[in-house]
Parts: C-alpha cells; sequence; structure tokens
C-alpha cells in the first residue's frame, strides 16, 4: 500500500527504467558566470564581447568623474549640450545683426524659434551698466520687461489675424533692446542727465529700437499697412528703458 503512494526513485528520473515518460534532461551550454573570470576577463570582458559582436563596434569608454563634467566628452552620437539647451549661436548672430542693421530685409525663418538668450544676456548686460552708474534697477528692468511684453503680446494678437506666441513676443523685443545697453555703456563715462544731452541721447536709441522691432513685427505677422500702430506701443516701451537708463 506504502508503494502505491511514494515512487520509487529509479522510477521518476528514468535511470533504470526502458522509458521516461517524455521527460528528457539536457545539459546547459551557458558558462558559470563565476568560473569565467580567470583569465583576466571577467564579467566586464563578456560584455565587451557581446557588445562588439552585437553593433560591430567596442564598447565605448565613458570617463566617470567630476572633471568630466566640465569637459566635451561623452557617449558616442550624442547632442552638445547647447543643442539640448535650444541655444543656436547662428540665429543670435542674425538676430543681433538685424537690429544692427534695420533697413536690410529681415529672413523670417531666425525668428521661428522663442530664443531667449540673447534678450537675457542683453537685460543681464543693461542692468550691469546701469549697477556700475550708481544706478540698481534690476527689479525695474525686470518689471517693466515683463509686464511691457505681455501689453504688447496682447496688442499684436487683437490686431493680426494669425497672433504670434508671448515668447516670440518677448525674444524680438529682447533682442531690439540692443540700442538701450549702448546707451547704458555711454552712461558709464557720460553724465546722461545734463540738459540737451540726455533728450538727445535718449531718443536715438528709442527710435532705433522702435523702428527695429516694428519691422520684425510688421514683417512676421504681415501688418505692413499697420506699421504706425504697431510702433506706438513699442515706442512707448522702450521710453521706459530709456528713462530708466538716464535717469
Amino acid at each position: 500500500m506504502a508503494h502505491s503512494v511514494l515512487f520509487d526513485q529509479d522510477q521518476m528520473y528514468g535511470t533504470s527504467s526502458g522509458h521516461n515518460d517524455g521527460l528528457e534532461f539536457y545539459q546547459t551550454q551557458y558558462a558559470n558566470p563565476a568560473a569565467s573570470s580567470t583569465g583576466g576577463v571577467g564579467i566586464h570582458g563578456s560584455a565587451d564581447e557581446f557588445y562588439a559582436s552585437s553593433y560591430g563596434t567596442a564598447l565605448p569608454i565613458v570617463e566617470r568623474s567630476w572633471l568630466a563634467a566640465f569637459g566635451t566628452g561623452g557617449f558616442p552620437n550624442e547632442a552638445p549640450l547647447v543643442e539640448e539647451l535650444g541655444i543656436n549661436f547662428q540665429h543670435i548672430k542674425s538676430k543681433t545683426l538685424a537690429v544692427l542693421n534695420p533697413f536690410k530685409p529681415i529672413d523670417t525663418e531666425i525668428y521661428d524659434d522663442a530664443d531667449m538668450s540673447g534678450p537675457l544676456l542683453f537685460i543681464l548686460v543693461l542692468g550691469t551698466f546701469l549697477l556700475l552708474s550708481g544706478k540698481s534697477q534690476f527689479g525695474y528692468i525686470y518689471g517693466v520687461g515683463l509686464l511691457g511684453t505681455v501689453g504688447i503680446w496682447a496688442i499684436l494678437n487683437l490686431m493680426s489675424q494669425g497672433g504670434i506666441e508671448v515668447m516670440r513676443t518677448a525674444s524680438i523685443l529682447g533682442y531690439c533692446l540692443l540700442p538701450i545697453v549702448f546707451l547704458g555703456s555711454i552712461g558709464l563715462a557720460v553724465d546722461l542727465k545734463s540738459g540737451q544731452l540726455a533728450a538727445i541721447a535718449a531718443l536715438i536709441p528709442i527710435a532705433w529700437c522702435t523702428y527695429s522691432s516694428a519691422t520684425m513685427f510688421v514683417t512676421v505677422l504681415s501688418m505692413s499697412e499697420q506699421r504706425l500702430l504697431v510702433a506706438y506701443p513699442i515706442g512707448l516701451f522702450y521710453t521706459s528703458f530709456a528713462l530708466l537708463t538716464v535717469f
């Protein structure tokens, strides 16, 4: 009775019987990973061989140290850091030259991206010039810039059919702030508050900034018949920055 419940060990593994009840045992083809450590190859050597056989190249060697964070090394085909941050130096150069020469025909493709690298740099430089002149105006610069950008963005969207994004509006207004930055640099050597000099020194950058910015908005939004309407609020915007710079 006990034999009917317990199985014979030989019958279970099929060692002495003539049949194996459909069970077959195969010997594995995989080697013990611990055993591969002999000969100086180890697990890392197996990983290198697997990567080479799969991708046709050797496993890339990446430097792992705190110095690597300040270098240009990295994985193969890795995008540069400036590209991951969305910084396009060619667009920055083209937009800056377009502001310096507003009479040159504008390529509208460079304004498709909302690049804020140049405007932030110009605002920082302007604030630094004013600080060196004895006027700490960083809070006013950011406040006027934010409120003015939102206001002009709302006006342009009400006036145009296609509309424009707020970041593109901020980008164009920020790049066209460059003449005001030049005015701030002049204030380091000359007292701009003296009579007629203040008026002349302020009017030229205001007209320059207004014409450049209005031309860009009119070109991008196809509003050539509304140039004066576009230029009026923009002129008030840059007048505020000129007053901060002079006084």
